[in-house]
């Protein structure tokens, strides 16, 4: 089986061929991050241009690479949302129109069904697993029993780990995306020199918030001297902060831990997905917590944890195996929780 997936859900315009032998014949992704790092932040009007201006050319070069033609294809998987709402619209017109001229198969995944499925692209890692999506847009404990078959657990009250990262950088001078640029200015910071809060520590339940933690960043800014921040400061303030969001993930696993093992006491797994899931710090952290609970830690390589369309097709292949397809009704959504996957799955 080999699929066409197409991602235009934020800011990076993708297209990947993959086949179900978990092969990645080509990719293509297109990065958005010059044109809205002057805004420090996504603009979604430009978002969606950039889409449309740039996606016929980079699927055209995508199955060049891969050395097909449409004929050759088994499927089209296109993202539905959730995402920013006239960027998802480009790419999921795109796929429709190309399965529908050439009578492919069409899937419309929800993008975080990709990130839940993307484990699974490079290696075998069977169900149920406990997964920890944490991204730009999204931060929630999922039970993955199979395909179209989540059990959320806690999800963020307020921001995603990911948009704190963002918001910090910012506030703190350091750049976009937040991210990387927070992760690499903490190398060799003090991680103890400002006390911050761990959001939700001891509260029963899996939720999580981050909002407060921004708050506090920003009053411990407003103490420290007017102007840039010396490179002292900005090692310790980013290490800091890194570290509350790492204890903050950690903590509120434990209870996401214990529930998993409640409703699903075969799963040995804990899969953490999605942008924020590069970050070296946090993988340590939870290679340590997997450890103390006997559980194996997957976590997607970094190409696969930030948004792309190779994760996009495997889940339309997983999808179409499983005998699910969608016709050129399916919505654009902006907002799509994967519980929702479960209900039209059912039907």
């Amino acid at each position: 089986m080999r699929v066409l997936g197409i991602e235009t859900s934020c800011d990076e315009t993708a297209a990947a061929v993959v086949d179900g032998d978990r092969r990645i014949h080509a990719e293509r992704i297109l990065s958005q991050l010059d044109e809205h790092r002057p805004y420090g932040g996504i603009v979604p009007e430009i978002a969606a241009r950039s889409h449309l201006d740039h996606l016929d050319g980079l699927i055209a070069e995508t199955m060049e690479a891969a050395g097909a033609d449409f004929a050759d294809l088994d499927g089209v998987a296109a993202t539905a949302g959730p995402g920013l709402i006239g960027g998802v619209m480009v790419g999921l017109m795109t796929g429709k129109a190309i399965a529908a001229v050439h009578d492919l198969p069409f899937v419309a995944v929800n993008h975080l069904e990709g990130h839940a499925l993307s484990v699974r692209l490079t290696g075998e890692v069977p169900f149920p697993y406990l997964l920890l999506l944490v991204s730009g847009g999204h931060c929630q404990f999922v039970v993955v029993d199979g395909i179209g078959r989540y059990r959320r657990l806690g999800t963020t009250i307020d921001d995603a780990a990911g948009e704190a990262f963002d918001k910090v950088a910012k506030m703190a001078g350091l750049g976009y995306p937040g991210g990387p640029v927070v992760e690499a200015a903490a190398v060799g910071g003090d991680p103890a020199r400002f006390e911050l809060p761990r959001p939700m520590a001891g509260r029963p339940g899996c939720d999580l918030s981050f909002s407060g933690l921004k708050t506090a960043v920003h009053h411990v800014l407003a103490t420290l001297p007017a102007g840039p921040l010396s490179d002292r400061d900005r090692a310790d303030l980013s290490a800091s902060f890194q570290a509350a969001v790492a204890d903050s993930l950690a903590g509120r696993a434990r209870n996401a831990i214990a529930e998993f093992r409640r409703l699903a006491p075969a799963g040995e797994t804990l899969v953490v997905a999605g942008g924020v899931a590069a970050n070296l710090h946090l993988r340590g952290r939870f290679q340590a917590l997997a450890d103390e609970y006997g559980l194996r830690l997957v976590v997607p390589p970094p190409a696969l944890c930030t948004d792309n369309a190779a994760m996009i097709a495997w889940a339309g292949i997983e999808r179409l195996r499983a005998g699910f397809s969608d016709g050129f009704d399916a919505p654009a959504r902006p907002r799509w929780p994967l519980e929702e996957v479960l209900a039209a799955a059912a039907e």
